[in-house]
């Protein structure tokens, strides 16, 4: 460390761990959106289907949850920086292929490189914040990187929508590729401050356990089932609350989308506020609880119909805010379940696999729920995020109770 590095632990030192961090995570985030704003583009250039181009996006999902479930192992055996900088190498390929794609099986080849280099991401982002940022701090950090991922969705359909406008689709592809090679060289430069050596040695309560002990643990697969639970509900509204609040409550489009984006707007000030609520208390379930609690009320009041059109965005909008607040509480639990349990020789292993429970949420909501939209039983699906929101908290109860401080 240089003469002017901040010392661990000090507030310069965690702010500057949290920023590179949340700057990978934004990166990876900016990735979810490289193709979906090219669909017009896509369609017209190999004469697809909207289901054609949809599936470039359940190739994604399906890549980056296997992944991030193997991921977790190698950030463990090798380090989380080394996984991190491998992440960020394949999403800048990935562009390229995008730019370079022929066919429509190139299209789907993009897709699976870029799932693959986001699969890294959850497991390396929260090892390091877990080693590098004082435990003071963590409810900050983990609020600052959700809504780093925030900012990257915000700004790839922006870019990749211009570049396409005024260069041509491809070279959309190219300018994320560029993105993708400036991400890596920040990361690269700064990468003294994110060295992270593997700690499976160290860890005698891991070691005992050996190297898949984490899979035999029901606290565990409590964490996935939560983030399943959660990220399905998110999914749902994701996909259809526009056209839900359009034909059920009979108001414009521009408005019903306006509900949308309220939630988003809503779930990012949540998730900045659930931050300095994260790290007060050991009872993190319960933030989580009251959070999402109120979250499903207001999805039962949507439901319901009862609630006059001008309503809906304020109801989204605070339900987006109960989401996003029980965020930094949420990833504070499963630190909490990986902690009590096995030690931080797992932190990789265990968040890889707890986090690939939202890209199997993802990828499920529009399988369950599309036939209830095809079938018009609209409100039946805005009662499925309110089951859905009360079994995660059910969920997250339970983790509570059997993980230790």
């Amino acid at each position: 460390m240089s003469a002017t590095a901040a010392p661990a632990g000090s507030l310069r030192h965690d702010a500057t761990i949290i920023s590179l961090v949340g700057f990978a995570h934004g990166t990876s985030h900016f990735f979810h959106f490289m193709i979906p704003p090219l669909f017009p583009w896509l369609m017209a250039e190999f004469g697809l289907t909207f289901t054609q181009v949809g599936l470039a996006m359940t190739v994604f999902f399906v890549v980056s949850g296997a992944g991030q479930a193997l991921a977790g192992f190698v950030v463990d055996r090798f380090g989380a920086l080394r996984v991190l900088a491998g992440g960020i190498a394949l999403l800048s390929a990935s562009g390229l292929v995008l730019a370079s794609a022929q066919s429509y099986s190139m299209l789907l080849a993009a897709a699976m490189v870029a799932g693959l280099g986001n699969s890294v991401f959850h497991p390396a982002d929260f090892t390091l914040l877990n080693r590098r940022v004082s435990a003071t701090r963590l409810g900050h950090a983990f609020s600052v990187h959700g809504l780093s991922g925030s900012l990257g969705w915000a700004a790839s359909p922006v870019l990749m929508i211009a570049v396409a406008s005024a260069w041509g689709w491809r070279a959309s592809g190219v300018a994320a590729a560029v993105v993708g090679v400036a991400a890596l060289a920040f990361l690269l430069a700064n990468r003294a401050l994110l060295q992270d050596a593997p700690l499976a040695a160290a860890d005698s309560k891991q070691a005992a356990g050996g190297t898949f002990a984490f899979l035999g643990s029901p606290v565990v697969w409590m964490c996935f089932v939560f983030f399943f639970f959660t990220v399905m509900a998110f999914g749902i509204l994701q996909n259809f609350a526009a056209p839900i609040f359009e034909r059920s409550y009979g108001v414009s489009l521009a408005l019903a989308t306006s509900g949308l984006t309220a939630y988003l707007l809503g779930s990012a000030a949540g998730t900045g506020t659930g931050g300095f609520f994260a790290s007060q208390t050991n009872t993190q379930e319960r933030n989580v609880a009251i959070a999402l609690g109120v979250a499903a009320l207001c999805a039962v009041a949507l439901a319901t119909q009862a609630t006059p059109a001008w309503g809906i965005v304020a109801l989204m909008g605070i339900m987006g805010f109960g989401a996003g607040f029980s965020g930094p509480s949420r990833d504070m639990l499963v630190r909490r379940a990986a902690t009590s349990t096995f030690g931080q020789a797992a932190f990789g292993r265990v968040y890889g696999f707890v986090y690939s429970g939202i890209d199997v949420g993802l990828a499920t909501a529009p399988i369950v729920f599309g036939p209830l939209m095809d079938a018009g039983r609209y409100s039946h699906v805005l009662w499925g995020v309110a089951a859905l929101q009360t079994l995660a908290i059910l969920t997250a109860l339970t983790v509570g109770s059997r993980s230790k401080s």
